[in-house]
């Protein structure tokens, strides 16, 4: 996905926006939508980034990911494997629509709390299905199974850096 359209669009719905000032006004606006490239594109990829964290959340166990090659934005889906789907080729998970439950007291430290509760309200989530949904998540096979990672080559790159 190139990038450049977008903030080509953005450039020169700046300069129209301008053309109604004074001469100085456009050439504000000039000087400012030469620079706007840059922050325009990290803009987008912070956009672009949160989507297809949204999207992996549910799309679990499968992925979207975002890789930048060059000035060109690429989306990587990652459908869930053999071993993480069902003989019917449905994603094998917790029936979360199951109507027999259990209680189970779950003690957190203060700061952690805090940080479930943020993020089940920027769901749109109560915390316990928030907490339902993350517990599933974590145990299916894929997520167990972090240090079995394969390596990759060539342009790819996985892990992580100090």
């Amino acid at each position: 996905m190139e990038l450049a359209p977008y903030v080509t669009d953005l450039q020169r719905q700046l300069l129209e926006a301008a053309e109604t000032g004074s001469d100085d006004t456009r050439a504000l606006a000039e000087r400012l939508a030469a620079g706007l490239d840059a922050a325009a594109r990290l803009v987008l990829l912070d956009v672009l980034s949160a989507a297809a964290g949204e999207i992996t959340r549910d799309l679990a166990p499968g992925s979207v990911d975002l890789r930048l090659r060059g000035r060109e934005v690429e989306f990587v889906v990652t459908a869930p494997t053999a071993e993480q789907e069902g003989d019917d080729g449905s994603a094998a998970s917790v029936d979360l629509d199951d109507v027999s439950t259990s209680r189970t007291t779950l003690r957190l430290p203060d700061a952690l709390k805090a940080r479930v509760d943020e993020a089940a309200l920027a769901d749109g989530l109560s915390v316990n299905t928030w907490l339902v949904r993350a517990i599933a998540a974590a145990v299916q096979p894929k997520q167990r199974r972090s240090a079995q990672r394969t390596l990759r080559t060539g342009d790819n790159f996985a892990g992580w850096a100090r």
